[in-house]
């Protein structure tokens, strides 16, 4: 078994999903912000 050595991995498929990942929670987050707050407006 290979020693292993810190830093030497390719990584930029973790980084593409992680990224797009941290994409859908934002852009989800604002969606559901921006639906209670027209909810509360319509039931005002």
């Amino acid at each position: 078994m290979s020693e292993h050595k810190h830093g030497e991995m390719d990584i930029t498929a973790q980084e593409k999903a992680f990224n797009g990942f941290m994409s859908m929670v934002t852009k989800g987050t604002v969606v559901i912000i921006v639906a209670l707050i027209l909810l509360a407006l319509v039931n005002g």
